[in-house]
């Protein structure tokens, strides 16, 4: 039986036997049975290569970190990680540059891991401890954001509450195996963000995720 480490747009935690694109870390979530007993540890989410230099780990050792994986980095970033600072370096150092050129705050040159993991928690959850969503206009978003339809305008399969990716001017219904044929948006039609503004913002300002392969089978 696959383990609840599968993280969705939603930043929940699902188990499915599909295998992930990339690697997460929110601290320990599992207790010795490895069963997930918390939502995050910590302000440092983060999202990392599946294989950096041949490291090994054994899944759910008790009192080590939880592996969480993830689709694709446009996932990971609406669940409100960001890139991994030592095996993903270069992305870290892109997604930094994006981060100022957006005008976010930073005390230095580039923001440190600490300034973006205190924005970030503060914009991931809302009064509540739930997943933070926020009002939005298509013609307002990049492409890489998530955002659920308010409306019956986009139900897919009969759930209301369907996650869509925004990519190449169309809308791409998520699924734990890739990405299901892209829906034709309406401009006008009431929806709502989900990933994080701080990282709608460096997407705006020129940060370029990784996309699920099933993104480009189906033409985008």
């Amino acid at each position: 039986m696959p383990y609840q480490n599968r993280v969705t747009p939603y930043s929940q935690l699902i188990a499915t036997p599909e295998r992930g694109g990339l690697m997460g870390n929110r601290g320990c979530l599992h207790n010795e049975r490895g069963e997930i007993c918390r939502d995050f540890v910590g302000r440092r989410w983060i999202a990392c290569l599946l294989d950096f230099r041949a490291r090994k780990r054994a899944l759910m050792t008790p009192g080590r970190y939880t592996e969480l994986f993830f689709l694709d980095e446009a996932t990971s970033l609406a669940a409100g990680h960001r890139p991994c600072a030592e095996c993903r370096r270069e992305e870290y150092n892109a997604f930094r540059w994006a981060w100022v050129a957006a005008g976010l705050p930073s005390r230095g040159t580039l923001p440190s891991a600490g300034e973006i993991d205190a924005r970030l928690h503060a914009e991931r959850l809302d009064p509540a401890g739930g997943k933070a969503t926020h009002p939005a206009r298509l013609a307002d978003l990049p492409d890489g954001v998530f955002v659920v339809s308010t409306g019956s305008t986009y139900h897919v399969a009969a759930d209301d509450d369907q996650p869509l990716l925004l990519r190449a001017g169309l809308l791409w219904p998520w699924t734990p195996a890739g990405y299901a044929p892209p829906i034709h948006p309406t401009d006008d039609a009431p929806l709502r963000l989900l990933t994080p503004p701080a990282l709608v913002a460096t997407l705006v300002a020129g940060y370029a995720p990784g996309y699920h392969p099933s993104v480009r089978a189906a033409g985008g």
